[in-house]
């Protein structure tokens, strides 16, 4: 970090995570800031700490409503095209790491630099860096997320559509791909929780890529691992 990430930025850390959407809504209003003289705009997840991520503005509305004042205001881009939070790399050692993966995978960062990076989402390493999504438990709903067993009557259940739905399970999920799968994960969580479910069940995507991402989340809102 520089004099230009002050203290209230970075919450007192010496370093500073700096990100740049892809989104056009979002770059239209950085560069519009810009033209105003600002050099950034800092600013938190739209979700409560530990909370599910809103994809929708409708979710940040249910999500923030109660703290926000008259003079605040939701801008709405339409879902979010990924689902899953951002890729995280930290960059403060001699060699750089994924400390949250995301759409941006380890292939892809490799590609670009041109060296092998570790993937670390839990050695001690992430640990000593303060960033969003690095606890164990994160991004849960109130149902209890189970990575393993199958749904009785009334259990929720997450799957790609390949998957049948078992008999009296109710199904909140049917992405078709992996890609789906993490744009309607979010948006499946809370839909359980809308329906009061207790329990949701869910069979995690396989292979590389985004799926790395989907179960690094699955894994840290589970219930039972």
């Amino acid at each position: 970090r520089t004099e230009l990430a002050k203290d209230f930025i970075t919450g007192g850390q010496n370093n500073v995570g700096l990100r740049v959407p892809e989104h056009t809504v979002a770059l239209a209003l950085l560069k519009e800031f810009e033209k105003q003289g600002g050099l950034g705009i800092a600013a938190p997840s739209a979700n409560r700490f530990g909370a599910v991520s809103p994809t929708t503005a409708s979710a940040v509305k249910i999500e923030l409503a109660d703290f926000l004042s008259e003079k605040d205001q939701i801008l709405d881009g339409g879902p979010c095209l990924v689902g899953v939070e951002s890729t995280i790399i930290n960059c403060t050692q001699n060699k750089p790491s994924i400390l949250r993966p995301g759409a941006v995978t380890k292939e892809m960062v490799e590609d670009s630099l041109g060296i092998t990076i570790d993937l670390n989402t839990s050695n001690s390493e992430s640990m000593q860096i303060k960033a969003a999504g690095l606890l164990e438990s994160h991004y849960a709903p109130n149902a209890k997320i189970f990575l393993t067993g199958s749904p009785t009557l009334g259990d929720g259940f997450i799957a790609l559509e390949s998957f049948t739905t078992p008999s009296g399970a109710v199904r909140v999920a049917s992405p078709k791909t992996n890609e789906e799968y993490a744009q309607v994960l979010y948006e499946a969580f809370r839909l359980a929780d809308i329906k009061g479910l207790k329990r949701v069940f869910v069979i995690p995507p396989t292979g590389g890529g985004i799926a790395v991402a989907i179960n690094d989340r699955l894994s840290k809102s589970a219930f039972e691992k």
